[in-house]
């Protein structure tokens, strides 16, 4: 990886501009690198490369040779773990142990679907006699991919290596905050052998870059992780040149705890679901609703857990890293602060590390308890280590509970109860529901995506590879 430059065409580049963005280390707030500020033109150069690379040494490899070369990039992936865990706890401030687990995942990613690329079928159709007629699965050509920072190297796994495998050339466009370990994969990626121009990566401001890739009308479909209000502009400007699109939009997901639950199994999940990566995850389980049985007891333990927690640098052992920029340690700070405002009982609140750099971006993580359902707090995506407890009263309650925000991307449901567990799986509007669990250690092979403001599309799984190809019908007649 070279510093402040874009990979573009199997090379390292300057950016047009000449121009760099700093990084700064989430933890201490300093700048400690720069990267290359991409623009429209530097976009451009990426798609052409693309264009050529899917149409001539990428493209003309069989699937199975792509395969070999997509598992080839897994291994140096699992070589160079330590390494690439380390840039991506001191890019995004999360803690090491969940950056080596984002490697971990990343290298999955790229085996699942190298195994994966020769194994993409059409199908035979039944129709009049006289006729054959097939499908085929082809790549779209050129995919763009707007990559966030919260798991930069997750979410380029399970987004590059699906539609490598399914035949596309990519152009990727990570997060400024954070897209060091994005950077290195590219070099990985040569290393492993991929021909100039199946991937390149494109650094720089969403506005500029990201909006330039968007609109580009040499890519063929998008993928986009990040907030529904630029999720919402990706998908408009992709539909100037009719591109599809595949938007993952983050969530308001409702953990739900039934009486006859088992709450010591239940405690350390329905914990760890918001204190990953400081709640900055899309399917971070940020409400716990509870059967109001129990619900005073198990607040009062959740109140108990928050009250020990601490927030510190990703290089100690803390229990979650700083949030990801100021702007972004504001607006947490902020809804706490409204909830304080509106009498919303502070239950349970962590503290920061005394040895913690000053200027770190820390939010404790803190519980909120008996919050108004139509409060801000009980609809919107906070994106910290903020949980808000609630209480309800029955089996339809909690379902017009869950329900009740504009999201629907993860829910969990804990209760013995067999049929409830059906009953409820099935009423509540989520892509992903998990049943006495959340988030079954990250589940590569499981398709994932939401309804509603969640986005739509699905990523991970063998699903994937549906979204990274197009959809073709061929009629023969013989008669």
């Amino acid at each position: 990886m070279e510093e402040a430059k874009h990979f573009v065409g199997g090379e390292w580049i300057t950016p047009s501009s000449r121009e760099t963005i700093d990084v700064v280390n989430p933890s201490t707030g300093q700048v400690f690198t720069r990267i290359a500020r991409g623009n429209a033109a530097d976009i451009d150069a990426a798609v052409s490369c693309a264009r050529t690379a899917f149409e001539g040494p990428w493209g003309l490899l069989s699937a199975a040779e792509k395969g070999r070369l997509l598992y080839r990039l897994s291994a140096l992936v699992t070589t160079h773990r330590d390494e690439l865990a380390e840039l991506e706890a001191r890019d995004t401030g999360k803690p090491l142990r969940e950056a080596c687990a984002d490697a971990a995942a990343l290298a999955r990613y790229f085996e699942f679907y190298a195994g994966a690329a020769d194994k993409l079928h059409g199908e035979t159709l039944p129709y009049q006699n006289g006729y054959t007629v097939l499908t085929v699965r082809e790549p779209h050509g050129v995919t763009g991919h707007i990559v966030p920072w919260n798991y930069p190297m997750q979410i380029f796994g399970r987004s590059i290596a699906a539609s490598l495998a399914a035949g596309n050339a990519c152009v990727v466009k990570p997060a400024e905050d954070a897209c060091l370990s994005v950077l290195r994969m590219a070099s990985l990626a040569a290393e492993a052998g991929l021909p100039a121009g199946a991937l390149n990566v494109v650094t720089g401001y969403g506005d500029e870059a990201g909006a330039a890739l968007a609109r580009h009308p040499g890519v063929d479909h998008i993928s986009f992780t990040g907030s529904p209000g630029t999720g919402a502009l990706v998908a408009q400007m992709a539909a100037e040149h009719y591109a599809p699109v595949t938007l993952e939009l983050g969530g308001k997901s409702p953990q739900i705890v039934f009486a006859d639950a088992d709450l010591d199994a239940a405690m350390p999940t329905l914990m760890s679901a918001i204190l990953q990566n400081a709640g900055q995850t899309c399917s971070a389980g940020s409400r716990v609703l509870i059967e109001r049985a129990i619900y005073a007891p198990l607040v009062d333990r959740l109140a108990c857990a928050f009250d020990a927690l601490r927030a510190g640098p990703g290089q100690t052992e803390a229990d979650c890293g700083p949030l990801i920029n100021a702007k972004q340690q504001q607006r947490v700070a902020e809804f706490v602060a409204l909830a304080r405002r509106d009498g919303i009982r502070v239950a349970g609140q962590g503290s920061i590390l005394s040895g913690a750099h000053p200027s770190g971006f820390y939010q404790p993580p803190t519980l909120l308890a008996d919050v108004p359902r139509t409060h801000r707090i009980a609809r919107e995506e906070i994106f910290g280590p903020v949980l808000a407890a609630m209480p309800f009263e029955d089996e339809a309650d909690a379902v017009a509970l869950a329900n009740s925000t504009p999201y629907g991307l993860v829910a969990g449901i804990w209760t013995r109860d067999g049929a409830r567990q059906f009953r409820l799986a099935r009423s509540i509007r989520a892509g992903q529901v998990f049943i006495n669990n959340y988030g079954a250690g990250g589940g590569v092979e499981l398709p994932f995506g939401g309804t509603g403001h969640s986005g739509f599309g699905r990523e991970k799984g063998l699903e994937a590879l549906h979204g990274f190809t197009t959809l073709k019908t061929i009629a023969i007649r013989h008669g």
